[in-house]
């Protein structure tokens, strides 16, 4: 891996977590001792995490971690409403039914993962990525796909904030098997029904709960 990509990631991976807190100032000479690489590839990294909108030129001092605020949650869903319910539609289409089948299973055994230690909670992330990366095949529309992992970026950020609410993930864990189970019986518009309903319950739960950041 090159090192202008070994920083992006770890940055990146920063960012989403919330190691790296909005309004964090990411000084060259520090982050390029902190990752290990030279200031040209950190370089390199810091203006693809700025071109995806996580970090921002904050006036000659270098750049700094973006905040989230309820406007930026109002629009990411809105977009996020467009895809997903069309991504949704097109897996229970194209899609094959025996990988979503066994994704609902898994999905509908998922509270077990979220009530256990943290290890057992990141199989739980786990598991949902591996939903939507079965979505992103089943598509087979690679501009979709690209633009809906562009927006997951961000909407793991937004997740994340929600993390330790293990009612909420465990209502999250039904919805993503009630989309998984309508995908697996080709029903395109059961399919939208279900990413509409996890979607709306999923943004009044991050506005009830969220602090501007």
């Amino acid at each position: 891996m090159r090192a202008s990509d070994r920083a992006y990631a770890a940055l990146r991976d920063d960012i989403v977590e919330w190691r790296l807190l909005p309004g964090s100032l990411l000084g060259e000479v520090e982050q390029s001792e902190r990752l290990g690489v030279s200031r040209t590839p950190l370089r390199e990294a810091l203006s693809r995490l700025t071109a995806e909108g996580l970090t921002t030129a904050a006036g000659g001092r270098g750049v700094v971690v973006t905040g989230i605020s309820l406007k930026d949650i109002d629009e990411l869903f809105e977009l996020r409403e467009t895809l997903e319910r069309r991504a949704a539609a097109l897996a229970a289409e194209r899609g094959d039914p025996e990988e979503f089948r066994k994704l609902h299973c898994e999905l509908l055994a998922a509270p077990e993962l979220i009530h256990g230690d943290d290890p057992a909670r990141h199989d739980y992330y786990a598991l949902v990525a591996r939903l939507d990366a079965a979505i992103d095949a089943a598509i087979s529309n690679s501009y979709l796909a690209q633009a809906m992992g562009s927006l997951r970026v961000h909407l793991v950020r937004i997740r994340r904030l929600a993390a330790d609410d293990a009612s909420r993930l465990t209502a999250a864990a039904s919805e993503h098997a009630a989309i998984a189970e309508a995908i697996a019986a080709r029903n395109p518009s059961l399919a939208k029904a279900a990413t509409t309903v996890h979607l709306h319950r999923s943004l009044s739960h991050v506005k009830a709960t969220h602090t501007p950041h």
